[in-house]
């Protein structure tokens, strides 16, 4: 697949979200060269701000409402460009529909997951470390991540958003001061 073109379409969606004074994160998935679920963060503004809708939420809700029709096999065929490296919730929202690619640019160093581990188990019955792994959903899952995607773009709109005095989605976060001290 050609990360980059794909990845250019995630930062599209975050400059279009940039531009409307949102928290500029795009998300497409992907399935045989065509793009099958597209979603931005929404609801960043303090007078109606949540933290449900991400843009991978929102994309897996578009792929869902169009019946998750991809036309091209499995779910499994399925890649997720994301211009922010998701987070836990994220995460586990696109292992749990199936996505098993997930490609992203720019790292978030406050809530990314792609790097946790999850062979482990904190609480359960089973009687050896093979049955907590086995048990385990998010251990069984075999995804593929690759970061770094057009970093520089994506890290160019978070440097926007966060230099922008009237944005304070996120304002003096470990991710806010991260990203303006970068070069």
């Amino acid at each position: 697949m050609n990360h980059e073109k794909w990845m250019s379409k995630a930062l599209d969606l975050a400059s279009n979200a940039l531009s409307s004074g949102v928290f500029p994160v795009g998300c497409v998935l992907v399935s045989g060269g065509l793009i099958v679920g597209s979603g931005v963060r929404s609801h960043t503004r303090p007078e109606d701000m949540n933290e449900l809708d991400h843009a991978e939420i929102c994309a897996l809700r578009d792929w869902i409402d169009k019946g998750r029709i991809s036309g091209h096999g499995s779910d499994a065929d399925i890649t997720a460009y994301c211009n922010l490296e998701p987070c836990l919730m994220c995460l586990g929202a696109l292992i749990l529909n199936g996505i098993n690619k997930i490609v992203y640019a720019y790292e978030d160093v406050m809530g990314g997951a792609t790097g946790l581990d999850f062979s482990k188990r904190l609480t359960g019955v089973a009687k050896t470390v093979d049955d907590l792994f086995n048990d385990n959903i998010y251990a069984r899952s075999r995804v593929e991540i690759l970061g770094g995607v057009k970093r520089t773009e994506s890290l160019i709109l978070f440097k926007r958003f966060f230099s922008d005095s009237a944005q304070s989605y996120w304002r003096n976060s470990l991710l806010h001061k991260y990203t303006l001290e970068l070069p």
